[in-house]
């Protein structure tokens, strides 16, 4: 077993692949490190993967996905329509209990759409704020995501509904 600051700064590399894969768009390096039925030591022959150690995710203003499958795939369709997506990461804690690991942050994100019709660049840049956890659980390989979850996080607002730090006139 490592010792605790060892698998403390093991979990921060994990997390930190995770988001360089998804600023890569480099889908078979996101999926290595999500954990499998393998990772947990079951054979898929005989049981069904969904029933031990579900993965799960929620991204923002999505439902629970659970299952390997159904979470591998709404990556793959967010890497297919986003051209530029960049995470700033702020606010990181982690918190390793023997083979789990919790890491929570905030993700400062700026991404980008496809070009407008008949143009090379980039569509708009947007900012965009969430908190979000992921559990890892430590596998032979190293560790790997169990769980990811991710929250949008609201625009302040005075009493007359407007963003005090916004300082564009309405």
């Amino acid at each position: 077993m490592s010792a605790p600051h060892t698998d403390v700064e093991q979990v921060e590399a994990a997390n930190t692949a995770f988001y360089e894969a998804m600023e890569n768009g480099d889908f078979e390096e996101l999926a290595s490190l999500w954990l499998t039925p393998a990772d947990l030591g079951v054979d898929e022959t005989y049981h069904d993967p969904a029933d031990t150690g579900v993965v799960s995710c929620v991204h923002p203003g999505w439902p629970v996905l659970t299952g390997r499958g159904e979470v591998l795939r709404s990556y793959a369709l967010i890497m297919a329509n986003t051209d530029y997506i960049q995470f700033f990461l702020t606010d990181v804690h982690v918190s390793v209990t023997g083979d789990t690991a919790l890491v929570t942050c905030t993700e400062n994100i700026l991404s980008g759409g496809p070009a407008p019709e008949g143009g090379d660049e980039l569509g708009p840049l947007v900012g965009q704020l969430v908190v979000a956890t992921n559990v890892f659980r430590r596998t032979s390989d190293g560790w790997k995501i169990w769980s990811h979850h991710a929250s949008p996080v609201l625009a302040e607002t005075d009493e007359n509904g407007e963003n005090p730090d916004d300082d564009t006139p309405s």
